[in-house]
């Protein structure tokens, strides 16, 4: 699948967990994507095991215990983390996951890469979901233009 079909795909869920944002929030990119999903009108959730509250709302401390359950998760955390994440996913039936990177590593853990898909998943293994779609703004379509020429978005997913 292209990732601009599966982004689009992603951005349909309207509750979406985003992890790794952080109780302060300056230069924490997880929280950028968090405020961002929220003010465009998803129901958004954070995850963060360290912190009940984050930009003011509550914060779970993984994706089981948030009510009701979401229908896609963004990671925003190290990509040693991310395979314990995609794990908790299978268990959970959640079947959207994207992994953000931006111009390094970000979050992507080859592993949990293989692990999701191999489970039905569709994993969108690089870019952030604030360059597609009615998350984007003209600096997120840049980047994603850069990032895509550089491999760090990947083409398909």
């Amino acid at each position: 699948m292209r990732t601009k079909a599966a982004a689009a795909q992603f951005l349909a869920s309207r509750r979406i967990a985003v992890t790794g944002v952080s109780r302060t929030a300056q230069g924490h990119g997880s929280n950028v994507v968090y405020q961002r999903l929220r003010d465009r009108g998803y129901e958004v959730f954070a995850v963060n095991p360290n912190t009940g509250t984050v930009e003011g709302d509550r914060c779970y401390p993984n994706l089981g215990a948030i009510p009701g359950g979401v229908d896609a998760v963004v990671i925003g955390t190290r990509p040693e983390t991310a395979d314990a994440t995609v794990r908790e996913c299978a268990e959970l039936g959640i079947r959207q996951v994207w992994m953000h990177r931006s111009f390094d590593a970000g979050s992507v853990s080859p592993t949990a890469v293989e692990y999701g898909r191999s489970h039905g998943m569709t994993v969108i293994d690089g870019g952030c979901p604030l360059m597609y779609g009615p998350t984007a703004d003209p600096g997120h379509k840049v980047m994603r233009c850069v990032l895509s020429c550089t491999g760090k978005v990947p083409r398909t997913v």
